[in-house]
């Protein structure tokens, strides 16, 4: 049974480029193909809606050349939205992002601190695995837990290869998380093993490669190319896996999972 990600926000391609350097992925030298960026981001696009999840879409401004990334704009649960405090250059990303969910009749907030949204900010089942140390300050915890009321997990990467936890940390279902444990400081790493979850792990070389930056629905889970050995794994546990090239989109440092603002995750302790 589907019960994640099963309502998705994404932002066109059109004006996807590399205006300047944030992450450790980019460079301006290195310019994504347009034919080829827009060919990728709408075969995720259909992958998802051949998965039965609904996609929206908001148009990206000239701008803003990131906006394709649309996860890092906020985060969405129970009706509610906090919106992303981005580094600098994005920053022209964010009345966008608050206009759209505004009109998608969210209760929409600002973030006092340092937050990347959803890139930093993975919801899995009552937790909240919540990034920090890279682009998130990690007084935002607290504002996360007392807007949405999940149980918060601080779980701090192990450097800016890892800017966001959507690189290092995957969630398949509500009790399933994949995770690189290379891509984690070692605290994290005992902390998220604390919690009785069903882990996967995923090694560093896949993880770099981005196959951890994916959307599962709890059924099938849209992933990138280039990790046969993950995609294996989740085969064998039953799950329907589609494997797709994002070499385009990774040259500005983000995949799958980047793409898409989960809209209908529910509240703790609600059913979804």
């Amino acid at each position: 049974m589907k019960s994640l990600n099963t309502e998705l926000l994404m932002c066109d391609a059109e004006n996807f480029r590399i205006d300047y350097v944030i992450n450790p992925y980019m460079h301006t030298g290195r310019q994504p193909d347009r034919l080829a960026v827009l060919a990728e981001h709408e075969a995720i696009a259909k992958t998802h809606a051949a998965a039965g999840r609904t996609v929206r879409f908001m148009k990206s401004a000239p701008e803003c050349p990131d906006m394709v990334y649309t996860a890092n704009g906020a985060l969405v649960a129970g009706g509610r939205a906090v919106l992303g405090a981005p580094p600098a250059p994005r920053r022209p990303e964010i009345p966008y992002v608050r206009a759209w969910l505004t009109a998608y009749g969210l209760e929409v907030h600002d973030a006092p601190y340092a937050f990347s949204g959803q890139g930093d900010a993975l919801v899995c089942g009552p937790l909240l695995l919540a990034g920090h140390g890279q682009r998130t300050d990690r007084r935002m915890h607290a504002v996360l837990a007392d807007l949405f009321g999940h149980e918060i997990v601080p779980l701090r990467t192990a450097g800016e290869q890892w800017y966001d936890l959507d690189l290092a940390v995957g969630v398949i279902d509500a009790r399933t998380v994949a995770y690189c444990p290379q891509a984690l400081e070692p605290e994290s790493a005992a902390r998220l093993h604390g919690l009785g979850l069903d882990l996967i792990e995923v090694s560093l070389e896949e993880a770099a490669g981005f196959a951890l930056n994916l959307v599962s629905d709890g059924t099938t889970v849209t992933m990138t190319a280039g990790a046969p050995r993950f995609a294996t794994t989740l085969r064998e546990r039953g799950l329907d896996v589609v494997e797709l090239d994002t070499t385009e989109l990774r040259k500005g440092g983000g995949g799958v999972r980047c793409t898409a603002l989960t809209l209908d995750h529910p509240a703790p302790g609600t059913r979804g």
